[in-house]
């Protein structure tokens, strides 16, 4: 026992191949340098493309530039490994109370059968349940959601009881009873078809709810809480509504063990009063947990993100609770993984190689950012508190023990913290809980967070600790990343840029990598130029680049082979296919000319007060026949959008100016003309093959989720006023 004591409760290791990396890197920067050396060593004369070089020379320096901020997490990536064993036996079962935080904003996009799956999944955790409080905020204000969480609070009393006999994973009903054939664990089959019969009936009763829209009258009398809706209600205006449906010693299973707290939020909503969207729900649950439960760790999910790892708690309690830094870790960020992939990763959705190597990265530079779910923080931290080097965290707090005479009472005083005017004139926003202000409210806190002076952990276990909905549909991808890209890029143009606000408080290496991803949306402006100007310079007989047999033409070569060789070596060995790889990279490409431009263009309107601070809900609801589409790993279009009047003008100019290139060459000399124009053939004849299902999309499919025949007329047009332009 006292050589266990002296152990560490989780080791840390150096992700391999960093010497191999290494070297590569400093080649890479080699060819970087005598590349933009050429560049700018050899302009060319006025109205001999000069203008059109120049910017090749300002779009190649900023891939540069942006190329040397991403060698600041990629030096020495590490991978963390908890021992729960020793955890086990340095303090059994008295372990801290942890409080679990859910945000839903809206009944339709996130249907609330899929809501109560996940949060029936951190009901379950392999933890002792009187010290589980699940709080369910909804932002929509429904009466529907409620109704299925009611109804899940009902469904816990056998699920939770099951999935602990059984040791079953995962504890996600939706997800476990999806894949009936695969099931190692020792449940007969009559008893699990029992089991699922009871859940199967009780999402049907939520879907005919909400797909009527109505609960009876019969089914309200059940609960008090379902009287706090009026008709006056609306999910903009309404008065706050706390309902503890489970609590601790008043709540047992089916076996008589003590049920996890289960909370009900909907923060008040009146028109008048700005509502700082998931960052003001989550400083509510904050705030209401503070009276019911007042666990000293919280964790927060999406609504989509549930359990697939029934010892998750356990693991972060392993970085939490480790005697040499423990007391220096504000927060344990675990990855984004989804469950919905296709094979090769369509849309490229696939986080692999940044959860493996740019995370993995940032954590060996002062802890990876905090992503917005799949988290763990102290309570004190999300309270403002500063890292000193004598903190003792009080492990023992937490609410334990309330009467049902309490229960009544300490819903009323919730319901107070949880009223709009509550955070007026206080510190709620800024110095303490979530930041408000930014669309990607989640970096900046996590940010803050390190800049005083705590550090945090990436754990990516084998098993993923949480599994989500990824987007499956091109609309919806785009939708994600233009979120992430304009809250990213709105917080490196604020005071909390990582290179101002982090300057002596975080190392560096740190400052520059939160900005990779702050650097997302400038990134749309040199691409666009790249997959555009080269292409139209071919079909005017402007030449960009190099004759193939110059010396100069090797660093070109090397930079472009070699990045992204070792791009495909790191995606196999992440995980993915060749086929995904190749996908990724049609998808950076198209998230860059749109998601990208829009996060850019719409973060600079903000800046100048043309426009206001939106939060669009990433649907988790695709129609059936999308879904069979995505599973056949069929692109979605569909709907006109102005992002696909750019991807299709971009795919169009590409092919119509290779065709026009190379019919110029082979009449005007080719033995000639392809020697100086071979870099620019190879470069959009890429282009080309990377766009081939944008060209099936538009003159090849007849299925409803082709490119709209408005949207091909519109890319025509613009190509025809493209090819008018001169290249200077």
């Amino acid at each position: 026992m006292e050589r266990t004591s002296r152990l560490r409760l989780f080791e840390t290791e150096t992700r391999g191949g960093r010497a191999a990396y290494r070297l590569h890197a400093v080649t890479v920067a080699a060819g970087i340098l005598l590349l933009i050396y050429y560049r700018a060593t050899r302009v060319p004369a006025a109205g001999e493309g000069r203008a059109a070089w120049l910017g090749m020379l300002a779009a190649e320096l900023w891939y540069a530039a942006y190329w040397a901020v991403t060698q600041s997490v990629r030096w020495s990536p590490l991978r963390r490994r908890p021992f729960r064993d020793r955890l086990a036996a340095r303090y059994g079962e008295s372990l801290p109370c942890v409080d679990i935080f859910v945000c839903t904003a809206d009944p339709h996009s996130e249907p609330p059968s899929l809501v109560i799956s996940t949060v029936l999944s951190l009901m379950a955790y392999n933890y002792p349940a009187g010290k589980i409080s699940v709080y369910l905020s909804d932002d929509g204000g429904s009466i529907l959601t409620f109704y299925a969480l009611w109804e899940a609070s009902i469904f816990a009393k056998h699920w939770i009881p099951f999935c602990k006999r059984y040791n079953i994973e995962p504890r996600s009903p939706a997800a476990y009873f999806s894949e009936s054939d695969g099931h190692q664990d020792l449940c007969t089959p009559k008893e699990r078809s029992l089991i699922r019969e009871m859940y199967e009936d009780m999402t049907e009763r939520i879907d005919t709810a909400v797909s009527s829209g109505d609960i009876s009258e019969e089914i309200k009398a059940n609960h008090k809480g379902f009287y706090e809706w009026g008709q006056e209600n609306t999910s903009k205006n309404h008065q706050p509504i706390v309902q503890i449906l489970t609590e601790g010693k008043n709540a047992n299973d089916d076996e008589g063990n003590v049920l996890p707290t289960l909370v009900y939020m909907a923060r008040e909503k009146r028109p008048q009063h700005h509502h700082n969207f998931k960052a003001g729900a989550m400083n509510a649950l904050i705030r209401i947990s503070s009276v019911i439960s007042n666990s000293p760790i919280i964790m927060n999910v999406d609504c989509d993100m549930y359990s697939n790892n029934c010892d998750t708690i356990r693991d972060a309690l392993c970085f939490f609770l480790d005697e040499e830094v423990g007391h220096k870790i504000g927060f344990v960020q675990f990855p984004q993984n989804y469950k919905n992939l296709t094979k090769n990763n369509i849309y490229g959705n696939s986080h692999q190689v940044t959860n493996q190597v740019l995370m993995g990265g940032m954590d060996s530079v002062g802890g990876p950012m905090y992503v917005g779910t799949g988290c763990f923080h102290r309570r004190e931290i999300l309270c403002g508190r500063r890292f000193t080097e004598d903190y003792k965290e009080d492990w023992n707090g937490g609410i334990k023990d309330k009467t049902q005479e309490s229960i009544d009472k300490i819903e009323e005083k919730a319901k107070s913290l949880a009223a709009s005017t509550y955070e007026h004139d206080t510190q709620w926003g800024d110095e303490v809980g979530i930041k408000y202000g930014y669309p990607a409210e989640d970096i900046v806190t996590g940010l803050e967070i390190h800049c005083r002076g705590w550090k945090s952990v990436h754990s990516n276990p084998p098993r993923p600790a949480f599994l989500g909905v990824a987007p499956t549909t091109l609309a919806q991808t785009l939708l994600q990343h233009k979120r992430w890209s304009e809250g990213s890029f709105s917080i490196f143009l604020s005071k909390y840029c990582p290179f101002m606000f982090g300057h002596g408080k975080i190392k560096l290496r740190h400052q520059m990598g939160y900005s990779i991803y702050g650097l997302w949306a400038p990134n749309s402006i040199p691409t666009l130029y790249y997959v555009i100007i080269p292409s139209l310079a071919l079909l005017k007989g402007i030449s960009l680049f190099p004759e193939i047999t110059s010396p100069w033409i090797t660093p070109f070569i090397y930079v472009l082979c070699v990045e992204n060789m070792y791009s495909l070596y790191e995606a196999l060995s992440c995980g993915d296919t060749l086929k995904g790889w190749w996908n990724e990279q049609r998808m950076w490409m198209v998230r860059r000319i749109t998601s990208y431009l829009y996060g850019l263009t719409d973060t600079v309107r903000k800046l100048l007060g043309l426009s206001k601070m939106t939060f669009a809900v990433t649907s988790k609801v695709s129609e059936e026949n999308e879904s069979k589409r995505y599973e056949q790993e069929i692109m979605e279009f569909g709907l006109s959008a102005p992002e696909y009047v750019i991807i299709a003008t971009v795919a169009l100019l590409n092919l119509i100016c290779l065709v026009g290139g190379l019919s110029q060459i082979m009449t005007g000399g080719w033995n000639v003309l392809l020697n100086v124009f071979s870099p620019q053939i190879i470069l959009c004849g890429m282009l080309v093959i990377t766009n081939i299902p944008f060209y099936e999309a538009m003159f090849v499919r007849k299925d409803k989720g082709r490119i709209p025949f408005s949207v091909t007329l519109a890319s025509i047009s613009f190509v025809i006023l493209a090819l008018l332009v001169p290249i200077v």
